[in-house]
């Protein structure tokens, strides 16, 4: 299966779902920084500005990733309902991509 991942390396859930990601030998990932230049990022703002999926995401003062497509054309959140991977333990240490520094991603 073909993932596309949008994520960056100052996310704790982006960095541990890519390792994830990275290891199953089912998974094909198109991995995309979106700290790693602008081109990237104004195209995960594409998605993240006209999408619905976003909306309750900006409502409440999130960034949106990790965000997920899928090569049929499914966009999640939150991979593990479309793999057969099991979900890591989640760390204690707050996400860093939150406002507040409390909630997810």
């Amino acid at each position: 299966m073909k993932i596309t991942m949008y994520g960056a390396p100052i996310c704790e859930d982006c960095v541990n779902d890519k390792e994830v990601l990275l290891k199953s030998n089912d998974i094909e990932l198109d991995y995309r920084n979106i700290i790693k230049d602008t081109d990237t990022l104004k195209e995960f703002l594409s998605y993240r500005d006209h999408d619905p999926l976003f909306e309750p995401v900006t409502k409440s003062g999130k960034i949106g990733i990790p965000f997920y497509i899928l090569e049929d054309g499914t966009k999640t959140f939150d991979i593990y309902d479309y793999i057969s991977v099991s979900r890591p333990d989640s760390k204690s240490v707050a996400s860093a991509c939150s406002i507040d520094g409390k909630g997810n991603c």
